[in-house]
C-alpha cells in the first residue's frame, strides 16, 4: 500500500502539513504518527521553514483521534507504545523551534483536540467541532489532554469538557479560548496563511526565543520566568537581525532578517 498518509507542501518559509486519510476522518494509524514524527524531526533543523500550519485533508475532519479499527488489534503493550509515541510527538510539537499553527478544517475529536492543544495557535473553520472524548470510551486523554486544556482555558471548564466527553462548535471554542479565530471553511487555509505570513516578517531568532520563553516560564514561577525571558532576550542582543531591525526602523523601510 502506497499510500500518502502525510501531505507536506513548503513555500515562502511556510510548510503545510496535511493529515492525508480523509477515509477515516484523518484519525491516528501507526504509520501517520510516524509520518508526522519524521516531519516535525527535519523541521526543526530546516532553516527555510519559518512556520509550520497542520491541517487535515478533506472538508470533513481535521483529525478524529486514534484508528480505533487499528487499536482494535493492538494488545496492552502496543497500546502503550502507540499512546507512548503520540505523546512524545505532540510534545515535539509544542517545543518546536517554531510556531505552529493548527488549521482545524472540521471535526476535531480525542487526539485530534490534543494534536490543535499541541500548536502554538488555533484557527477554526465554522463547521469545526472539537472534544475531549475519551471518557466515554472508558479511557481519558493520553497525549497531554488533561495537562494541555486546562492550562489554556482553565481548570474548571477543562474538567467540564473532559468529564462530560461533550463536544464544543467553533463559537464556542472561540469563546472559551480554545481557538484564537474561527472563518468559513473556504478561507481557512488563507486565513492561517496570512497569520503565518506576518509571523515570517518578524526576525526568527526572535521568535524561536520567545517560544522559548512562553512555553518554559509559564512551568515556573513568576521570578524564574522572568529569568528565562531575561537569557531568552540576551540570546537576541548580539545578532545581526537586531541590528537590521534597527537599521530599518531609521530608514523607513522593511527589514530583512535571516536569522543571524
Amino acid at each position: 500500500m502506497n499510500e500518502k498518509v502525510l501531505l507536506v507542501e513548503e513555500k515562502d518559509g511556510i510548510a503545510v502539513l496535511t493529515l492525508n486519510r480523509p477515509q477515516v476522518m484523518n484519525s491516528f494509524s501507526v504509520a501517520l504518527l510516524h509520518s508526522l514524527k519524521e516531519q516535525v524531526d527535519a523541521l526543526k533543523f530546516d532553516n527555510n521553514v519559518r512556520v509550520v500550519i497542520i491541517t487535515g485533508a478533506g472538508p470533513k475532519a481535521f483529525c478524529a483521534g486514534a484508528d480505533l479499527k487499528e487499536r482494535t488489534t493492538f494488545d496492552e503493550l502496543q497500546v502503550k507504545e502507540f499512546i507512548f509515541t503520540i505523546r512524545n510527538l505532540f510534545t515535539a510539537i509544542e517545543y518546536l523551534n517554531k510556531p505552529v499553527i493548527a488549521a482545524i478544517n472540521g471535526v476535531a475529536l480525542g487526539g485530534g483536540t490534543e494534536l490543535a492543544l499541541a500548536c502554538d495557535i488555533r484557527i477554526a473553520a465554522m463547521n469545526a467541532s472539537m472534544g475531549l472524548t475519551e471518557t466515554r470510551l472508558a479511557i481519558i486523554p493520553g497525549a497531554g489532554g488533561t495537562q494541555r486544556l486546562p492550562r489554556l482555558i482553565g481548570r474548571g471548564k477543562a474538567k467540564e469538557l473532559i468529564f462530560t466527553g461533550r463536544r464544543v462548535d467553533a463559537r464556542e471554542a472561540l469563546e472559551i479560548g480554545l481557538v484564537n479565530q474561527i472563518c468559513d471553511p473556504e478561507s481557512l487555509l488563507e486565513e492561517c496563511q496570512k497569520m503565518a505570513a506576518m509571523i515570517c516578517e518578524t526576525g526568527p531568532i526572535a521568535i524561536e526565543q520567545a517560544k522559548y520563553a512562553i512555553n518554559y516560564g509559564l512551568e515556573t514561577d513568576l521570578h524564574t520566568g522572568l529569568g528565562i525571558e531575561s537569557n531568552a532576550y540576551w540570546v537576541t542582543i548580539p545578532t545581526e537581525d537586531r541590528l537590521e531591525g534597527l537599521a530599518a526602523f531609521q530608514e523607513k523601510r522593511k527589514p530583512v532578517y535571516k536569522g543571524r
